[in-house]
């Protein structure tokens, strides 16, 4: 018998070294951690709980039967997260680059299945070389099979992925259908074809940091929402993000013990909105006054700061944030804003994450690039996601609400629940300016009457009131009980029940 136990033990000891220690050394020389010491700090100590460690690959093709490590490049299995359970894959990048080969994907497939059946975020660590060559159509077979658990988990349990190396070709499809992608500067890329084939077959030349590196991603094309130091500050992040999801689309978010006063007064907040309706203020500012502990946790951060988007608590309670950032662009909306912010909304509906919109908006960004770009369609998303959403919506109007664009930030009009306006709240087609030159256009070459009736339209309708007239704004309020007012709305809306009527799916504007 104890021969049979030492057997075990050996065989462990081999599987949990993975493709070895000089690998193990080349991989720390770079800066990164291995498959195993990523899920030691990402779960809590001793919880984790392995599947399939001495799982080896079928493939016998270029002398590959010679070469068979235990676990074939991949540690797979559950553990928890500050008590609640996750399901996690991590890819080892001593074994073939961390290719994915059939048994690799199985292995991936296996844990995805556990945690849409038993209701648990499944988070995927990715460092991979891509598909394993030696195996041909058996490795794009194995993504296929990753990608259609994705869709298939989509909306029942959050999914999020950590880029802890490359993840190239077929492998970035994966992540993409994710909920939320994080990667680590200067040691993580995505693209789908490298830089030896961009310049073959465009001659343009480009680094892989600068094709698919984390800045290229946070900044500029939106394909991850955050970007961090190193493996042991994203795991950490990771970690407090888990904090604020719900472990599947059965439950709510997590309740956390609080100590900040519901009602508390913050008389800052009355004089946050500057006496120049043209000077900008930072919204960070109201959001952080708002939360529990000034607890702010922020997606998308450095892509279209002209919104913000991110996770507070309200009582404990997790809430979806969605604020224009007067800061940026005025605080306008257009196709980088609209896209994430009606991404965020969505997750936030899939997962009955309630959602609290703060807005000051001038408009929708003029301009032929925006028009070009299909700015009408990629605002009718956030449109789209507002008015789809069943979950509590609350919304502050702090200064102006204009156009088309009061209409798509949860307005009353789009189902919102509580719809408050400060007494600073412009409400109105448009700006007093443009409204006087339509209006009073015969007027045009005489500037005294043109400054009568603009500070005529001002007084008429840069206000809250005649919108509190018809009922579409429902309490104008001070600013300093704004997180009063809020927790309130949403401490009544707990119990809300919202049905839209049956359909397959629904055919949002993509």
């Amino acid at each position: 018998m104890k021969d049979i136990l030492q057997e075990l033990e050996d065989r462990r000891a081999v599987a949990r070294l993975g493709g070895g220690q000089r690998r193990i050394d080349s991989q720390h020389a770079r800066g990164k951690l291995t498959a195993r010491e990523r899920i030691e700090l990402l779960l809590d100590e001793d919880s984790f709980e392995e599947f399939d460690m001495f799982k080896a690959h079928r493939c016998t093709d270029f002398g590959m039967e010679k070469d068979k490590p235990a676990g074939d490049g991949v540690v797979t299995g559950w553990g928890t997260i500050n008590g609640r359970m996750v399901y996690v894959f991590s890819q080892d990048f001593t074994v073939f680059g961390g290719s994915l080969s059939e048994t690799h994907a199985e292995k991936i497939c296996k844990i995805m299945d556990m945690a849409v059946q038993n209701g648990a975020p499944v988070i995927g660590i990715n460092d991979s070389g891509g598909a394993r060559i030696q195996e041909g159509v058996a490795s794009l077979a194995g993504y296929a099979e990753v990608f259609q658990r994705n869709i298939m988990a989509s909306g029942v349990v959050p999914q999020i992925s950590v880029i802890m190396g490359p993840c190239a070709g077929g492998a970035v499809y994966s992540p993409a259908m994710t909920d939320f992608i994080f990667m680590v500067k200067d040691t993580s890329y995505m693209f789908v074809t490298g830089p030896d084939v961009v310049k073959t077959v465009t001659n343009e030349v480009v680094t892989a940091e600068e094709l698919g590196g984390a800045s290229t991603h946070t900044k500029k094309s939106s394909v991850a929402d955050g970007a961090f130091e190193n493996d042991v500050e994203a795991l950490a992040e990771v970690r407090r993000l888990v904090d604020f999801l719900p472990l599947n689309n059965r439950e709510k978010p997590p309740v956390r013990p609080f100590f900040d006063e519901p009602g508390r007064i913050e008389e800052s907040l009355d004089t946050l909105v500057p006496e120049n309706p043209n000077t900008p203020y930072d919204m960070k500012e109201l959001i952080l006054k708002i939360a529990d502990e000034g607890d702010f946790y922020e997606i998308q951060e450095d892509y279209a700061k002209n919104i913000i988007t991110g996770f507070v608590r309200l009582e404990g309670q997790t809430v979806g944030i969605v604020a224009n950032q007067p800061m940026v662009l005025a605080g306008c909306l257009d196709i980088d804003s609209s896209r994430k912010a009606a991404r965020f909304v969505r997750f936030c509906d899939c997962f009955e994450i309630p959602i609290l919109t703060l807005v000051d908006v001038p408009g929708f960004l003029p301009g032929t690039s925006q028009e070009y770009g299909g700015v009408i369609k990629h605002g009718a998303k956030l449109l789209f996601a507002y008015g789809e959403a069943t979950v509590p919506k609350v919304t502050v109007i702090t200064r102006k609400a204009y156009g088309g664009a009061y209409d798509v930030m949860a307005s009353k009009h789009l189902r919102g629940d509580f719809n408050y306006a400060w007494p600073t709240a412009e409400i109105a087609v448009m700006g007093a300016k443009g409204a006087t030159e339509i209006i009073h256009r015969a007027d045009l070459g005489d500037a005294e009457k043109i400054a009568a009736h603009t500070q005529d339209y001002e007084d008429r309708f840069a206000n809250p009131f005649v919108a509190a007239e018809r009922g579409f704004i429902d309490e104008v309020i001070m600013p300093q009980s704004t997180r009063r007012r809020v927790s309130r709305a949403f401490a009544s809306l707990r119990n809300k029940k919202l049905e839209n009527p049956w359909k397959k799916h629904d055919n949002i504007p993509l």
